[in-house]
This record gives C-alpha cells, sequence and structure tokens, in this order.
C-alpha cells in the first residue's frame, strides 16, 4: 500500500504522537493543524487516508468531511473524537465515513484501521480505473458495433442479428471482429465476463 495519512487535528501532541506511531509501522504520515489548511492543499494525489478530528477551531471534522466528498474526494476518513458523541458517529458513518474513534484510542487500533481503509481504498481506486478504461473502450465503439455487442450478450448467432438488425451476414461478421478487437476479449464469452454488472 502506498500514500500519505493525513492527520487533521488542532492538537499538535495528537498530531504528533499519531505520526510517530503511524511511523513505527511503516507508513507515511502528515499533519494539519485545521480543516482549513487541509482543505487549502487539496487535491492531494498522494492521500490514502484521512485521521479527522471532530472538534477542532474553526471547522469541525464533520465540515470538512462533508466539503472534501463536495470536491469529489472520496479518500476514507476516520474520525477521532474525545466527547462520546453518538449521534455525529452516526451521521458521519451514514454519509461515508470508514470508522470513528473515541480519544483515548488503542494505538493498535488506530493503526489497523488505517490500513484496513487504505487497502479499502486501493481496492475502490482499481475498480475505478478499470470502470474507466471499459467506459473508453465501449467509447471507440460505432452504434452499430453497439448493437452488434448488445446482440452478441444475449446469445444470437450472426444469422440471427443480421436479420434483426437488417444487415448482412458478413457485414455482422466484420462489426463482431471490431467489437471483439476494440473490448479486448477473444470471443463473446469473455465481452459478457467483462460487461457483467455493466447493464450493458
Amino acid at each position: 500500500m502506498s500514500g500519505v495519512i493525513h492527520i487533521v487535528d488542532d492538537e499538535e501532541a495528537i498530531r504528533e504522537s499519531l505520526a510517530f506511531l503511524l511511523a513505527s509501522r511503516g507508513l507515511a504520515a502528515r499533519g494539519w493543524p485545521s480543516g482549513e489548511a487541509f482543505l487549502a492543499a487539496q487535491p492531494l494525489e498522494d492521500c490514502a487516508c484521512v485521521i479527522l478530528d471532530v472538534r477542532m477551531g474553526g471547522l469541525s471534522g464533520p465540515e470538512v468531511f462533508e466539503r472534501l466528498r463536495a470536491m469529489g474526494n472520496a479518500v476514507p476518513v476516520i474520525f477521532l473524537t474525545g466527547h462520546a458523541d453518538v449521534p455525529v458517529a452516526v451521521r458521519t458513518l451514514k454519509a461515508g465515513a470508514f470508522d470513528f474513534v473515541e480519544k483515548p484510542f488503542n494505538d493498535n487500533q488506530i493503526v489497523d484501521l488505517a490500513l484496513r481503509a487504505m487497502a479499502a481504498h486501493d481496492v475502490a481506486r482499481a475498480e475505478a480505473a478499470a470502470r474507466a478504461d471499459l467506459d473508453a473502450r465501449r467509447a471507440t465503439l460505432s452504434a452499430r458495433e453497439d448493437e452488434v455487442m448488445r446482440a452478441m450478450l444475449t446469445g444470437a448467432l450472426n444469422k440471427q442479428i443480421a436479420d434483426q438488425l437488417g444487415i448482412a451476414m458478413r457485414t455482422v461478421e466484420v462489426h463482431r471482429g471490431r467489437v471483439l478487437a476494440k473490448m479486448g476479449v477473444r470471443n463473446a464469452i469473455e465481452l459478457a465476463a467483462l460487461l457483467a454488472g455493466e447493464g450493458s
């Protein structure tokens, strides 16, 4: 796993102790004294996880979280609080926060959480990249090729596709070959597997 864990907390002692703790497990960390400072630095390409204090001077943790999401930043966020604030915890978790930890926290717990958050972020980024790649491939298909592809996914034979679309079977064969080449697959089975869940 790569990337930096960003610690946003207005208590310097918390920032420093967390950074030291994370470094002891081989994780890179960077501290920010306020939500405003952290948001001003966006977008941070190296950001793999955010540990965010709930109550700070200026913007609160939940406000920072909302602004991050409004920017389209889906980085996992772990909230820290020194207060047993159940309503805030419920709200932030429903809004997509990764987890919520009360101070004082267990050292191993917070590092393990950060590792899980980073792993989840890596998976989400890989899935997003795969979706973008698939969308880019589909965008190269002509309207007719897309029609042929949709028919292929129903299991229709070339003759059936030709009859359905009112074109020559040879034309279907040409389009079929182009669809497979552009989508980077060898046959209709691989194509169906590639597009499974995409709602072709």
